[in-house]
């Protein structure tokens, strides 16, 4: 005989079941909720354009002493809304992950549900963290590098749009290989991987770590390669420590 909690939470299951058609609706919500937040951040991001590109984005060149040109006409106009954008992307991360996992919810079981906001803030810190990473380690190395290398006969002029791809490139690519942690504590909760498999194939990983590292760098020095190398790895090891937190018994999501 079930007594009447189990017949409460199988009621409550019951009733979080949604059909094909209503995780599509589900589905369309959240990708609006988080296009108007894109939106929103994009409109903030513009209001402050001019310090994102004078004093965040062009730090980096004038430490390298790095000497950048505009070859395109109205490339600074197309410039400025890439940046707007791609700064409302980030300022909305937290508002993109909570519409994720919002998402997902009805397939957690109700006591995981709680965690939602604390995995949504890790998840966010996780990636910004990469963000900050970047700018002050890998970037300032790398411009440096790029900027000094080769012969006096030759001026390194730098054209704008290639500098801002570069760092920005460098930078998100930073944030999002940072959420490895929050990736594995997600497949070990699925049960995709395990501590044990990630022991296993320590070795494996860190061959594919290389190899991500100047996939996810490309046009960059082999020290900025590194430089993302070395963190992948030690994330490697922290997500094998939150692979198996997420497998104890009595922890949820």
């Amino acid at each position: 005989m079930k007594n009447t909690q189990e017949l409460l939470e199988e009621e409550t299951s019951r009733e979080g079941e949604m059909s094909f058609l209503e995780h599509l609706e589900e589905f369309r919500w959240r990708i609006l909720y988080s296009l108007i937040g894109i939106a929103i951040g994009t409109i903030i991001a513009w209001i402050f354009i001019d310090f994102l590109i004078e004093g965040i984005l062009l730090i980096p060149a004038k430490r390298a002493s790095i000497n950048l040109q505009n070859l395109q006409p109205f490339g600074q106009l197309f410039l400025f809304f890439e940046v707007a954008l791609i700064g409302g992307v980030i300022l909305s991360i937290p508002n993109i992950f909570y519409q994720f996992w919002k998402f997902i919810a009805p397939a957690l079981q109700q006591n995981e549900r709680k965690y939602v906001s604390a995995i949504v803030f890790f998840s966010s810190l996780c990636f910004i963290s990469g963000i900050i990473f970047a700018y002050f380690v890998m970037l300032p190395m790398t411009l440096t590098f790029a900027g000094q290398f080769g012969t006096s006969t030759i001026e390194n002029n730098f054209a704008v749009d290639e500098y801002f791809s570069i760092i920005i490139s460098v930078m998100l690519a930073a944030g999002v290989v940072f959420e490895l942690p929050m990736l594995s504590f997600f497949l070990s909760k699925l049960g995709i991987i395990t501590p044990a498999f990630m022991r296993k194939f320590r070795r494996h990983s860190i061959v594919a770590i290389l190899i991500a590292a100047a996939i996810l760098t490309p046009g960059t020095d082999p020290i900025a390669q590194i430089l993302l190398a070395i963190p992948l790895v030690l994330l490697y090891e922290i997500s094998i420590f939150v692979s198996k937190f997420s497998q104890k018994k009595h922890i949820e999501i």
